[in-house]
């Protein structure tokens, strides 16, 4: 940002001061964002003011009803007032500035109060009459020139996004929920677009961007300026959703002061109020809330994930208390059908989407659709503590469907963990921070292996790995062995057969317990000798003979084989254990392999194998790291040893 919108920034900012003691260092934005608003719209509104006044007292006199399209075409803008009202009158009645401020907020356009009305700014109005402060403040505002002829949209938009990064930075305990680092947008664009430079400087371009929880729109704000300094002649239009009503009003108002379209940003949840249901779009990127459960709209959810792929949900559904997956398919059907054009979006992630879930899972079900549609084109490990309100590591998924041919079926792991540099101070959690340095240079190096995914001979780096989609792939099978028993009548059997639940309801249960008492020390390794040593016990129901089986029935691995009426083995559940093999892999030559020469007697169960998918980052860039040498721990120990005994000398004499 320039020196000149730093200082109109630092200037707007000065009337903090007159709330310091009245409200917290925090609450400060609450104030300064809104009113900066309302003074750039009665600046904006200015010169056509007396016109849309004439007009709506000449609409009024008609009786016409909807008044709004013609108002807005007599302001040349997407906004208006009809209020008498202006910053400078509201300075001519000392007495009744809350009043006045009220009417002249209420005679703007719907979209306009909208957007006041979800700052709760009639609450701030409230308080700062009652401290005193109102008129001070407006009359502060009243001096800041924002007129356009002054101020350009652009640098308005400047100017309004240093007040917000400002805001969020005092607010360290909410901030993460609603505003991501600067550098990290940055990085997360030059990802998203860097691959599409060439295309992005082509004449007349229009490109539409979206983010379905924009929080205050930096990322909207960083890609449309990204694609705009490769092209000013390019036309983007940018689209977003939140539903914080706070940061939504801060987004939206970025929108009207840049003098893009504001009715492209939505309010609300984008799971159950989708605001741009039928919309699709060239760029998408995200950083949604980590681990946020969906049980609100869990009805809404299901619904449309029982519609299949005619939904947004069709691939599966993550478990309740974390919708990150939810988000990322929200966005994947929003974008263009490869014909039309394709989609490329971007979004952040901690690392629970890599690899929670075992095979079959929602969030497994999810990764193997995504894997399997060849949608997935990298994944950037960024380093930890880079976050306001969150120290975990995270990472950047980055996805398209209109890959390149030689691109199709490969996915880039980039492990950006070591790029960053510490902060001189803290904000929150952020104690780490990405330089331009390290964005360019982590920029370059994901397009070079975009470069080693063509061409399997381009030089290779060492932050770099190049995988097969079906490289993610596993199957899941369960590897049973026989259920060996042998049988036994003991006190400890006994005890067993006494707690059975159906030897409890057992109406002769004493004279049953008796009969089997008297076989105490009855033992063997086959089950049809023991049958003979039970004839004692009597004819019994079912329920009661399966109990007796059960209590007087010990696993023995040199017992005998049990099997089923065809004479199948039966499978030991305690003994049941499953294993991952290799989607590319036939599971009967490992079996052979792996299990058989330990264990000969053991099989599949194939009615019970499932396919996963799961990305383990960081094993794929684990590097080992052996252990000091024993003689070296040794004398460390013994050094150690030494330096205790001078200081225990010390104190003794």
């Amino acid at each position: 940002m320039s020196t000149k919108h730093q200082e109109l920034a630092n200037f707007i900012w000065s009337v903090a001061d007159l709330l310091r003691g009245d409200y917290k260092q925090s609450e400060y934005g609450r104030v300064i964002l809104p009113l900066t608003v309302l003074r750039r719209l009665d600046c904006v509104l200015e010169p056509t003011k007396d016109a849309v006044l004439a007009r709506h007292a000449q609409l009024k006199e008609l009786g016409v009803q909807n008044m709004d399209p013609v108002l807005r075409k007599t302001a040349g803008l997407s906004f208006y007032n009809t209020s008498e009202m202006s910053f400078r009158k509201l300075l001519g009645d000392q007495d009744h500035v809350a009043l006045n401020l009220r009417a002249y907020i209420g005679g703007f356009s719907p979209g306009a109060v909208d957007v006041l009305e979800k700052y709760g700014f009639d609450t701030q109005i409230s308080r700062l009459a009652e401290a005193g402060l109102l008129y001070q403040v407006v009359a502060k505002f009243a001096d800041i020139d924002l007129h356009p002829d002054v101020v350009s949209n652009h640098q308005m938009g400047y100017v309004f996004e240093e007040l917000i990064r400002r805001f969020s930075e005092i607010s360290n305990e909410t901030a993460g929920e609603h505003f991501t680092p600067r550098e990290v947008i940055k990085l997360m664009v030059n990802l998203l677009l860097a691959p599409d430079e060439d295309d992005l400087v082509t004449p007349g371009i229009v490109r539409k961007v979206y983010d379905p929880a924009c929080g205050t729109g930096g990322m909207l704000s960083e890609a449309q300026d990204h694609i705009q300094e490769h092209n000013p002649h390019a036309t983007v239009e940018v689209y977003g959703q939140e539903l914080n009503g706070e940061t939504y009003a801060i987004c939206r108002s970025d929108m009207m002061l840049k003098g893009g379209d504001p009715t492209k940003i939505a309010y609300g949840n984008s799971f159950s109020q989708d605001g741009h249901e039928a919309e699709r779009f060239d760029y998408m990127l995200a950083n949604p809330p980590f681990g946020v459960e969906w049980k609100k709209v869990e009805n809404y959810i299901k619904a449309e994930a029982a519609r299949g792929h005619a939904g947004r949900f069709g691939a599966g559904l993550p478990r309740i208390n974390d919708g990150s997956l939810l988000f990322l398919q929200h966005m994947i059907s929003k974008m263009k059908r490869p014909e039309d054009g394709g989609s490329r979006l971007a979004i952040v992630f901690n690392g629970s989407p890599l690899f929670t879930g075992a095979a079959g899972s929602g969030e497994s079900e999810i990764r193997r659709w995504i894997l399997e549609n060849d949608l997935l084109e990298g994944i950037v490990a960024l380093p930890d503590q880079l976050f306001y309100n969150t120290g975990i590591s995270t990472y950047f998924w980055i996805l398209t469907n209109r890959k390149e041919p030689a691109r199709r079926r490969k996915v880039v792991l980039l492990d950006g963990r070591d790029y960053w540099t510490k902060m001189r101070k803290s904000l929150g959690d952020k104690r780490k921070m990405l330089t331009d340095d390290h964005i360019d240079e982590l920029t370059r190096t994901y397009v070079d292996a975009l470069s080693i995914a063509d061409d399997p001979e381009h030089p290779q780096h060492a932050k770099v790995k190049v995988f097969t989609t079906t490289d993610f792939g596993y199957q899941r099978i369960t590897v049973e062995r026989p259920l060996r028993l042998c049988f036994e009548v003991t006190e400890e059997t006994m005890a067993l057969l006494a707690e059975a639940r159906a030897v409890l309801k057992y109406a002769e249960r004493e004279s049953l317990l008796g009969a089997a008492k008297s076989l105490i020390g009855t033992q063997s390794a086959r089950r049809a000798e023991f049958a003979m040593k039970l004839n004692g016990l009597g004819k019994l129901p079912a329920p009661v003979e399966k109990a007796v089986w059960e209590a007087f029935s010990v696993s023995d691995p040199g017992g005998e084989v049990q099997t089923d009426r065809k004479g199948k083995p039966l499978a030991d559940a305690d003994l049941r254990d499953n294993e991952n093999v290799p989607l590319d892999e036939d599971i009967h030559d490992y079996l052979k392999r792996e299990v058989l020469p330990h264990i000969p007697d053991a099989w599949i169960d194939e009615t019970k194998t499932r396919i996963g998918y799961e990305i383990p980052f960081v094993r794929h860039f684990y590097v080992y790291q052996p252990l000091r040498p024993l003689a070296e721990i040794d004398a460390e120990i013994k050094a150690l040893e030494a330096d205790i005994q001078v200081l225990l000398g010390e104190v003794t004499n």
